[in-house]
């Protein structure tokens, strides 16, 4: 069954909406984003979430020695990688922690994607390209240059209730990655929340 991410949580309220619907990861952006939170704020959040609930620690260009920090109070479960992080930064980042690696690719094409393919990460993250930002604009990409790949992927960008099981059906990613598709006024909606897990999980 396709995964489902919730992405850029910010508020308590956001924490017992996914308690409810029970997604399988979550996301704590640590990046210049409207949605970051700090360190501080991921831990008090992180101790009120289901356990059976993985947290994902969402990261551009960051310092490995406050990713270590984050895995090893075990504040985040999974690492994302949204920057310019390279193949020798994910082997370092590899020496020092257990945890998963999920790297992002700003998809422009499918060269992008099958260039990626090589790196040591666990999975990758397909988002759309925006010159302007590393990622969560929110945008979707063409979604028919992903070719058939072997690493499993989760898919970004412009995700909703209204395109979400087109994506799953034609693409098979092995999680799909929302954020602004569950919000409403820039905050995370809880009815949207559900109605997309809901709607993944075969509900309607």
């Amino acid at each position: 069954m396709t995964r489902i991410k919730i992405c850029g949580l910010m508020r308590m309220q956001d924490i017992q909406a996914v308690n409810e619907a029970l997604p399988d990861y979550i996301g704590f952006v640590f990046a210049a984003s409207r949605r970051r939170i700090t360190h501080e704020k991921a831990g008090e959040m992180k101790a009120c979430l289901d356990p059976g609930i993985k947290t994902v620690g969402v990261f551009v260009n960051e310092d490995i020695e406050n990713i270590v920090k984050l895995c090893n109070s075990h504040v985040i479960d999974m690492v994302q990688l949204h920057g310019d992080e390279d193949e020798g930064y994910i082997r370092k980042l590899k020496d020092r922690i257990p945890n998963k690696i999920i790297k992002a690719v700003r998809v422009r094409n499918a060269g992008d994607i099958e260039r990626a393919t090589e790196l040591s990460c666990d999975y990758l993250l397909l988002d759309a390209y925006n010159e302007r930002m590393y990622g969560g604009s929110g945008e979707t990409f063409d979604w028919a240059v992903i070719p058939k790949i072997e690493k499993p992927f989760f898919l970004a960008g412009g995700i909703n209730a209204g395109n979400v099981l087109q994506a799953i059906e034609r693409y098979h990613p092995y999680c799909i990655d929302v954020s602004s598709g569950v919000e409403t006024g820039g905050y995370k909606d809880a009815c949207k929340i559900m109605d997309i897990v809901s709607r993944i999980r075969g509900g309607r």
